[in-house]
């Protein structure tokens, strides 16, 4: 299944406390759910004032409905295109 990036600004977001981050959390799981395994939440990074998640899900219109229905703003979505690391360097 493809993976996204989704990029939600949230002003204070890196501010946010243990609770909150729980809560959200467990909302999100809730809404997964509820979706079925069409869609995972692999990981998420928090910065000053945006999350960045990590999905893998069938296509755009699940990362959207997720978001609605959790109450997240998803304002850009973002599909993977390939993935590199350092391995990538080596030459095959």
């Amino acid at each position: 299944m493809p993976k996204f990036i989704i990029e939600r600004e949230m002003p204070g977001a890196g501010s946010l406390s243990p609770a909150d981050f729980q809560g959200a959390a467990q909302k999100s799981c809730d809404v997964i759910r509820a979706m079925g395994p069409e869609i995972q939440w692999v990981e998420s990074y928090v910065t000053g004032d945006k999350i960045y998640c990590v999905y893998v899900a069938q296509n755009e219109e699940q990362i959207r409905e997720h978001a609605e229905r959790g109450g997240f703003p998803a304002n850009k979505i973002n599909k993977v295109a390939r993935m590199i690391d350092p391995t990538t360097a080596e030459a095959a």
